[in-house]
């Protein structure tokens, strides 16, 4: 049984724990949360029997805990990383792996140094709907993926850092675009770079909160001449928007993650229905089972049976360093108004 330990306890933090609930091979023995009354409120859910621990340091020495699972903030993800080589564990971090390329790259060799296990919690790609349909192009059903869409949008972030940009490191792009933009990856091949991107961005719904971007769009060219089109949301009402097509030389494909075959209208609340779903009356259209239709589940059982096995995931830190030096393009392109190159560094 592999005991793992989770920094975090907001909303990434509370999917992950339920996430883990489905992986016959882990136990979530320890949490750790930078609030105190977050930490309580985790501690005390129905079914949970996890150490609370007050530091970040103390969970990752704690002898009960094999892996740990970072869910905190994109500003903490080095400190934590650092903490979890010190103790010599393997290390699952959230997306994305960091705020910009350089400060992934120093993620990286943290854990390169250290020689531990890294997995990159980047859950789009073991979704079901994701899963099969790369399941069809990989078998030819579509011939040769030449184009993708891909659009992910709701109404804004969880939590207050989220729409500090400054400190998370970018907005709605950062935040989301780390989804799609791996998407693309994963399809066209990680043996395939993105070469150079061209991207927009601005602040159309939410000037009150946050500097950062709250709409943005990146076209990706990959080395292989396919492009990618991602769109990145924080305007959106409703409910989330998980959506991918797929152009092929001999088809299409799509996925459409956040529809759900159970709707309705109500007119008294009835308690969580979908993430950001803004409204608790009226049309509704909860999503059974999110964590596993988003992924989480799934990525959780394979990194726990990787970790477990000695084998490198389908994830990791080197592919979130990619993401992060993509993005950074995009950033740039943003300010420059031109097509700019993808910095791959060895």
């Amino acid at each position: 049984m592999i005991g793992v330990g989770l920094l975090g306890a907001g909303f990434i933090g509370e999917c992950y724990a339920d996430a883990l609930d489905d992986v016959k091979g882990a136990e979530l023995v320890a949490h750790y949360s930078r609030s105190p009354e977050r930490a309580a409120a985790f501690a005390a859910r129905p079914g949970r029997n996890t150490r609370p621990h007050e530091t970040m340091k103390a969970l990752c020495e704690d002898p009960a805990v094999d892996l740990v699972v970072v869910a905190l903030p994109n500003e903490v993800h080095l400190e934590a990383v650092r903490h979890v080589a010190a103790a010599g564990k393997g290390v699952v971090c959230t997306k994305p792996l960091a705020r910009t390329g350089p400060e992934a790259e120093e993620i990286l060799k943290v854990v390169t140094d250290a020689g531990i296990w890294h997995g990159y919690a980047e859950s789009s790609v073991f979704s079901p709907n994701i899963a099969k349909a790369h399941e069809i192009v990989e078998a030819g059903g579509i011939g040769d993926v030449l184009w993708m869409r891909a659009r992910e949008g709701h109404s804004g972030p969880h939590a207050p850092h989220f729409w500090d940009a400054e400190t998370a490191g970018g907005g709605a792009l950062l935040d989301m675009g780390c989804h799609t933009v791996e998407s693309a990856r994963h399809f066209f091949g990680k043996d395939n770079p993105v070469v150079e991107v061209f991207a927009w961005g601005a602040t159309l719904a939410h000037k009150d909160k946050t500097t950062g971007e709250d709409t943005a769009i990146a076209l990706l060219k990959f080395a292989g001449g396919q492009v990618a089109s991602i769109e990145s949301s924080w305007v959106e009402k409703g409910g989330m928007q998980l959506r991918h097509e797929f152009v092929g030389s001999a088809g299409r494909l799509v996925t459409d993650t956040a529809s759900t075959p159970v709707w309705g209208f109500i007119t008294q609340p009835v308690g969580y229905l979908v993430e950001k779903a803004d409204a608790d009356t009226g049309w509704v259209y909860p999503v059974p089972e999110e964590t596993r239709a988003y992924g989480f589940s799934q990525q959780m059982r394979h990194f726990v049976d990787c970790f477990a096995a000695g084998e490198t995931p389908l994830e990791t830190f080197d592919d979130g360093v990619v993401v992060n030096r993509i993005i950074d393009a995009c950033y740039r392109s943003m300010k420059t108004g031109r097509w700019e190159p993808v910095q791959h560094r060895a």
